[in-house]
């Protein structure tokens, strides 16, 4: 079980308000926030309004549906949204082939219905954990490029904190702060 500190942030996105609820009820004691909804419409506004370590999105979003094509679409949407979000598909209508077009195009994991709760806290978790590991390794990136941004700009200025700071756009002491941060 995750810890409070690192509780999830989970959006489930079911239309059968049945399973959104049992799903809902299963993730409860491991989320330190979930967010709903029944349509795929509302997945962009959610997203843009909040972040969230997991999503776990239906395949089937229209009555008698089977194909997983509205997944597999709402997938792509969320995905480019936030490439770091890591999304569990779940459908009731799944084989070997939509399981694998859908970690082709970027699912974390592929949950059938009926589940085991065990089984969908475990791969809920484990997608929150890769989407964790995936930001993080983002926020390395960046401050692996910032400070070499700084130290090439004070290199080509020959050590003047004025001109380095001048031509990253920074102020002095902004420039010294991110300096003393990266021990320049």
């Amino acid at each position: 079980m995750m810890s409070m500190a690192a509780a999830a942030t989970i959006l489930i996105a079911e239309d059968d308000v049945d399973v959104l609820r049992a799903a809902r009820i299963a993730l409860a004691p491991h989320a330190g926030r979930i967010e709903t909804t029944t349509t795929t419409t509302q997945l962009p506004a959610l997203l843009t309004a909040s972040s969230f370590d997991v999503a776990l999105l239906d395949m089937n979003f229209v009555t008698g549906e089977r194909s997983g094509d509205d997944g597999l679409r709402a997938l792509g949407q969320m995905h480019e949204l936030d490439p770091t979000l890591s999304i569990v598909l779940m459908t009731a209508y799944g084989g070997v082939a939509l399981a694998v077009e859908a970690l082709k195009r970027g699912a974390a994991d592929f949950i059938l219905k009926p589940w085991h709760n065990d089984k969908l806290v475990a791969a809920v978790l484990a997608a929150a954990t890769l989407t964790r590991e995936r930001r993080d390794a983002e926020t390395l990136r960046l401050d692996e490029l910032e400070r070499r941004a700084i130290e090439r700009a004070l290199t080509r200025h020959e050590g003047n904190v004025s001109l380095a700071a001048a031509a990253l756009g920074l102020s002095r002491p902004a420039l010294y702060r991110r300096m003393s941060k990266y021990g320049l």
